[in-house]
C-alpha cells in the first residue's frame, strides 16, 4: 500500500493507494484506517483504491477550519480534485458513508457508483445509536463486532485491554481521531442528511452487517427509502465493522454495482 500526501486549500492529507483498474475512493469510519487493512487489500484486487485519511487521522495534519459537515464534504471533493479523479466509485463506511452520501447529494452528477457500508447520518428515535464517545475500550467490541472475542483481539493486536501501555496508546490515538469525528457524530449524527438524500443520482448499494449493534439494520430501511433505486445487501456473520470481519463479502457486494 503506497502512502502519499495531497495538498488541498485547507490542509495536507495522507492518502493510501493500491491496485489498478477503475478508481474507487474509500472513506474510512471513525476508527480510522491502517495500510495493512485486509479490506483495502481485497478492494485493490479489483480497483485502483484511493483511501484518504481525514485530518487528524494517521499522518494527516489536523485542521481546525473544517468545522461542519459541509466543510468536510467540500474538503473531500477538494482531495478528489487534487488527485485528478473524475466520476470515481465512492465507498464509505460508517462516518465515511455519511460523508460519501453528502458528497453524492451535493454533486449528484460526479459520482459513478456509491456504496454505503452501515452509514451514519440518520437518526431514528426508536433506535438510538450508542454513544461511542462515552464508551471505554472494553465496551466497544460488543457493539462493533459480530464475533466479540475475535474483535477484541483485533482491536488490541493480542494485547490485554487492561495493559497500561496499550491503553495509553489507544486513548491518545482515539482522542486525536475523535476530535475530528466528534464534529460530525456528536452528540448525534443528524446533520439534515435525510432531507438531501433525494438528490443522489448514483447507482447505490447499501451494505449492512446483519449483527450490527451500533447502527442497527433498521436504519438500512430508512436509507433505502431515501435514495431512489438503492439496493440493500445484508452481510451475514458481520457487525458494524463488516469490512474487517467479512472483507470478501463486502467487496463482492460493492462489485454488484458494476
Amino acid at each position: 500500500m503506497e502512502l502519499r500526501t495531497v495538498n488541498t486549500h485547507h490542509v495536507a492529507v495522507s492518502v493510501y493507494e493500491a491496485g489498478q483498474g477503475e478508481p474507487l475512493v474509500y472513506l474510512h469510519g471513525a476508527g480510522g484506517l491502517t495500510p495493512d487493512d485486509p479490506f483495502l487489500a481485497r478492494l485493490a484486487q479489483r480497483w485502483r483504491v484511493i483511501a484518504p485519511l481525514l485530518p487528524g487521522y494517521g499522518p494527516s495534519a489536523e485542521c481546525e477550519s473544517l468545522r461542519t459537515m459541509l466543510d468536510v464534504t467540500l474538503h473531500t471533493w477538494d482531495v478528489i480534485d487534487a488527485l485528478g479523479l473524475t466520476n470515481p466509485w465512492l465507498v464509505g463506511h460508517s462516518m465515511g458513508g455519511m460523508i460519501a452520501a453528502e458528497m453524492a447529494a451535493v454533486a449528484p452528477h460526479q459520482v459513478s457508483r456509491l456504496a454505503l457500508i452501515a452509514p451514519a447520518g440518520l437518526w431514528l428515535p426508536e433506535h438510538p445509536i450508542p454513544d461511542i464517545f462515552a464508551m471505554l475500550p472494553y465496551q466497544m467490541p460488543a457493539v462493533l463486532f459480530h464475533d466479540v472475542e475475535a474483535g477484541r483481539k483485533a482491536m488490541t493486536a493480542g494485547a490485554r485491554m487492561d495493559d497500561p501501555e496499550w491503553l495509553k496508546g489507544f486513548l491518545v490515538t482515539n482522542a486525536r481521531q475523535l476530535g475530528m469525528a466528534g464534529k460530525l457524530l456528536f452528540p448525534i449524527p443528524d446533520r439534515g442528511l435525510s432531507e438531501r438524500l433525494y438528490r443522489i443520482r448514483a447507482r447505490t448499494a447499501l451494505i449492512w452487517g446483519e449483527s450490527d449493534r451500533l447502527i442497527v439494520p433498521a436504519y438500512a430501511q430508512a436509507w433505502q427509502a431515501g435514495i431512489a433505486g438503492a439496493t440493500l445487501i445484508p452481510v451475514p456473520r458481520a457487525g458494524h465493522l463488516a469490512p474487517q470481519e467479512q472483507p470478501e463479502a463486502v467487496a463482492d457486494a460493492i462489485a454488484t454495482l458494476a
